[in-house]
């Protein structure tokens, strides 16, 4: 939520807006980047707290600088299978855990 000229805007009218409508392919669209960056942001977090370069992991997985830097910018998406070579390159663990327990 926001604040402009003292009335309040809902971050979800302005992505309804933007977006289209939860459900919707453009919308579905939309999250689907924004899941890929925000992916992207922590394996490249992950790999600066572990001291490693782009192509150090790259190495370390069996890939290429490029396919990293891909990934960390959110342009491409590992399969679940890299996904886990990258969390066991980075000294990382997955936690699955239910929403509400």
């Amino acid at each position: 939520m926001t604040v402009k000229n003292n009335k309040t805007r809902s971050y979800s009218a302005i992505l309804d807006k933007k977006y289209g409508e939860p459900g919707t392919p453009s919308r579905l669209e939309a999250e689907q980047r924004a899941y890929s960056y925000y992916t992207g942001q922590l394996i490249e977090q992950a790999r600066k707290e572990a001291h490693m370069t782009q192509e150090d992991l790259a190495n370390k997985i069996g890939s290429n600088k490029a396919y990293i830097s891909k990934v960390e910018n959110g342009k491409t998406e590992p399969k679940v299978s890299t996904f886990y070579r990258i969390i066991a390159a980075l000294g990382l663990t997955i936690d699955l855990k239910p929403l509400h327990s």
